[in-house]
Parts: C-alpha cells; sequence; structure tokens
C-alpha cells in the first residue's frame, strides 16, 4: 500500500488517542488496511465462466473441429484472466455486498487481534478503515454497546469516510478518534487505577 499517512500524521492520530484516552477509562484502537482480501479468487471464478460458455455458440452455430473451439475455450480462459487479475480490478469485479462482509469479518478479526476484547472493564473500541473496499466501522465491547444509543457510531463512519474520500486522510482520523472518545468519556470517565492497556499508535495493515 502506498503510505497515506506520514510519520507527522501518525503522530497526530496518536496524540489524539493519548488526549481522548486521558478522559476516559476506555480504550481506543484506530487500524487502517489497504484491503481486507486480495479477492484472487475473483479472476479465476469470472474466466472459468466465460470459458464454459464459449463452446455453447460454437458448437451450436459452427462446423469447428473439436479441437478449435478447445483452443477459444484455452484462449478465452487466458484472455478474462489477464484482463482481471490487475489488483484495481479485482476489487472492481467483486459484488459490494462481498467486499462489505469481507471488510466487516476483518474489522472483527482486529477487534479479536489487538485484544480490545480483553480490557478490563470491557470498554474497547475499534476505528476501522478498509481502503479497497471503501469501508468504515466502529466496533465497540460490550459494555460500551450497552450504554450508546443505537446509529452513534454509523454517524461518525459517515463522516470519517466522508473525510477520507475528500483526501482528508488524517483529519478525519483525528476527528473520529475524538468523538468517541467524547461518547467514552461521557460513560466511562477515568478511574483511579487507569492502565493504558492496548497501543495508541495508528496500525497500518497490508493485504494478505
Amino acid at each position: 500500500m502506498r503510505p497515506m499517512f506520514s510519520e507527522g500524521d501518525e503522530q497526530r492520530i496518536t496524540e489524539a488517542i493519548a488526549r481522548a484516552e486521558k478522559a476516559t477509562s476506555g480504550e481506543i484502537v484506530a487500524v487502517v488496511a489497504a484491503a481486507s482480501s486480495s479477492y484472487l479468487y475473483a479472476p479465476f471464478l469470472w474466466a472459468s465462466v466465460v470459458a464454459l460458455l464459449v463452446p455453447w455458440p460454437l458448437i451450436l452455430w459452427t462446423w469447428w473441429p473439436a479441437a478449435w473451439i478447445y483452443l477459444a475455450q484455452v484462449a478465452a480462459f487466458a484472455v478474462v484472466l489477464g484482463a482481471t487479475l490487475p489488483r484495481p480490478v479485482r476489487y472492481w469485479i467483486v459484488p459490494g455486498s462481498i467486499k462489505r462482509a469481507r471488510a466487516h469479518r476483518r474489522a472483527i478479526e482486529q477487534f479479536v487481534a489487538q485484544n480490545l476484547h480483553t480490557t478490563s472493564g470491557r470498554t474497547g473500541v475499534l476505528i476501522f478503515l478498509s481502503l479497497a473496499e471503501r469501508h468504515a466501522e466502529i466496533v465497540a465491547d460490550a459494555a460500551i454497546e450497552a450504554r450508546v444509543a443505537a446509529g452513534t457510531w454509523q454517524d461518525i463512519v459517515t463522516r470519517l469516510t466522508a473525510q477520507f474520500t475528500a483526501g482528508r486522510h488524517t483529519e478525519g482520523f483525528v476527528a473520529a478518534i475524538e468523538e468517541v472518545g467524547g461518547h467514552l468519556a461521557t460513560h466511562f470517565p477515568p478511574g483511579s487505577c487507569d492502565a493504558n492497556e492496548l497501543p495508541d499508535h495508528l496500525i497500518v495493515l497490508d493485504v494478505d
């Protein structure tokens, strides 16, 4: 993934997380992924479907020998595979519902991988963005979900994705962190023995 955040940008995000966590006993982790899947299966699937369809019109409407039809099949498979194998094309040919489902699964995986489910007060929040799928999501642990009004996280996600679309990547993350931190501070003020249990820096993931 081409670097989207400079060292200065990452430092701003780190500082935003640290500021937010000073006002709450909750924990915030920010993760950005280049993509939630390589989708390598998609070019082979499309190429196979096209190759399977190619012989039928040739059988019905031509007198081509079987060997020629087989070669046409192989050629169709190779052409479609070559055309759909580049990464941007792969992301384009996969249905949006599949991409959203894969990005959601990656968000849940990261919630567990970053140990957000192990915080002492069950007050961990993940701010997750998957670039290829253009999918953002906020995943909160049980204690937070029980207190924050429905639709709150989606409103923050909508503003975050709008900032990314406008090219204001760092500003988007910082604003989302501040908003999440505000809700955590309201419901989970800092305690006497708060420990910074999770990393404050932006976590950047490449494609699997």
